[in-house]
């Protein structure tokens, strides 16, 4: 109530039902553990997750009357459009909200920019310029809607920790865009995202007007089932093009390499190509034609004269780098990302990043080796640019859990520098006499440069002397065993409730 006595015409996401409390079909009493799928039954990409349904709302309502955290505004690239959804926050906001935005100086399309909430309910209000649409240019367009939704979701996790969104249809009615196609990169970009970086996040809604509803209650099962069968039935209706693991649209034609030996014979052309094709983009115009460098051809001859310069090594590593990277950021890695086996969490007590591996949840007999080195390097090419800090559970692993040292020095020799150089330290938790040995043979004679940043940590007490138990998502098995074997006192520090 004000304090006039009226009822306030805003409304509190938290008393908004869930999408996955709104299914009141008989599928969900009958369908609700995977026990009912044959070993060979075909799965969705998108896996029936109860914990993520219940942090997604669909509202029929004014994104401008959401009490939360932050609100999304669709505008144009001035920041002064006039939209039903971006006239309806001005009025709420109240004139605060133009000066404000006049400091903003414009937003490109695909970027989001944030300001404060002034009268709204919500704290902040997230600005964002969806892209205007033309069929010729619909490539173009999936980028940009995505980004929109992406860089979103990166302001309001990474910037200000935010823990409840409301999401406006971004894709305006004057800029074109067919609403179905735009749902489509709405709900997996927030779905993606919701998988890999959303354990801070509690709510996403999606506030739409009574003409996009139904779309939205269409397409909502095809990303966020909410029973196994209700995920068998909508897998044949998801599109061809379902993005990478962030949602990212998938476009081959991107992956664009000039070659560097047009006059190179054809087995070496064969070998370029391969390479080529997994390039990513930032090494075009990195050629040394485009860089204006010195005679390509005399670093040639040392190369086969077996001269390599430490430089030429380093472009030669940086290359395949890339390579992993562009395959990581286009494969379906979903399955990987499930597993929870590795997030951020996080800072320790000098502010580096703080990101966790779970021994337990790596089951390496039965999964792709390799799809987990590619979605290594997805989570992990953002975190290594800066200081980071890994912690690694060992709690309770078993021998179909433990990596063995070629993949450990596979995956040492394929990241970029950065990774090593950023890597600040290493907090092996709850180590065994064996893991013990094999991590000193290791880091003694394959990794030498790794062995200073290894401590082996025998009980959370010594590993909250680095790093404090807030800033740390501890799975519950973890803080069971720690209970058990070192005492209760930590055990009451709450586990994530997405692990």
């Amino acid at each position: 109530m004000d304090p006039l006595g009226a009822p306030s015409q805003f409304v509190d996401v938290d008393t908004l039902l869930s999408w996955g409390d709104s299914y009141e079909d008989e599928l969900n009493s009958s369908d609700t553990t995977a026990n009912t799928f044959e070993e060979d039954t075909i799965r969705s990409p998108f896996l029936y997750n109860k914990d993520i349904n219940g942090k997604v709302v669909l509202w029929k309502g004014d994104v401008a009357l959401l009490n939360c955290t932050a609100i999304v505004n669709t505008s144009n690239e001035s920041l002064t459009d006039k939209n039903p959804v971006s006239e309806s926050v001005f009025m709420l906001a109240g004139p605060d909200l133009k000066e404000d935005l006049q400091k903003l100086k414009g937003c490109r399309t695909g970027e989001a920019k944030l300001t404060k909430g002034f009268n709204l309910a919500a704290r902040f209000i997230i600005h964002t310029v969806g892209p205007k649409y033309k069929s010729r240019y619909r490539t173009a367009a999936e980028s940009s809607l995505y980004s929109c939704y992406r860089n979103v979701l990166q302001l309001a996790k990474y910037e200000q920790s935010m823990s409840s969104v409301g999401f406006c249809v971004i894709n305006s009615a004057k800029r074109g865009y067919p609403l179905e196609d735009a749902t489509h990169i709405a709900l997996r970009t927030v779905r993606r995202f919701l998988e890999i970086h959303g354990e801070t996040i509690e709510k996403v809604v999606f506030a739409v007007s009574e003409l996009e509803e139904a779309t939205y209650q269409k397409l909502l099962p095809l990303y966020f089932p909410r029973s196994l069968k209700e995920e068998s039935r909508s897998l044949p209706y998801l599109p061809a093009d379902i993005g990478n693991a962030e949602g990212e649209p998938v476009v081959p034609e991107r992956q664009i390499r000039i070659s560097e030996k047009p006059g190179a014979s054809e087995d070496h052309q064969e070998e370029d190509e391969d390479e080529g094709l997994g390039m990513d983009l930032s090494f075009i115009g990195s050629h040394a034609f485009a860089r204006m460098e010195g005679d390509i051809d005399k670093q040639r001859r040392l190369i086969l004269q077996g001269q390599l310069s430490e430089a030429a090594l380093q472009k030669q590593h940086q290359r395949n780098y890339n390579r992993w990277l562009c395959q990581a950021r286009s494969e379906d890695l979903s399955d990987i990302a499930s597993l929870k086996a590795l997030y951020q969490t996080g800072v320790d007590n000098c502010g580096r990043t703080v990101m966790v591996v779970v021994g337990r949840n790596i089951p390496v007999t039965l999964i792709d080796m390799d799809k987990a080195l590619l979605y290594f390097i997805h989570v992990m090419d953002h975190i290594a640019v800066k200081e980071y800090v890994l912690v690694y559970f060992h709690t309770l692993t078993s021998e179909y859990n433990h990596l063995d040292s070629d993949f450990l020095k596979k995956l040492y020799d394929v990241v970029d520098t950065k990774y090593k150089r950023n890597l600040k330290a290493v907090y092996f938790v709850h180590p065994t006499f064996r893991s013990k040995v094999s991590t000193w043979f290791f880091t003694t004679f394959s990794v030498s440069g790794l062995k200073d940043k290894v401590h082996h940590v025998d009980s959370l007490h010594q590993l909250f002397s680095a790093i404090s138990p807030e800033q740390i998502d501890f799975p519950p098995f973890v803080l069971e065993y720690d209970a058990r074997e070192n005492g209760p006192y930590y055990a009451s520090y709450p586990p994530s409730p997405d692990l």
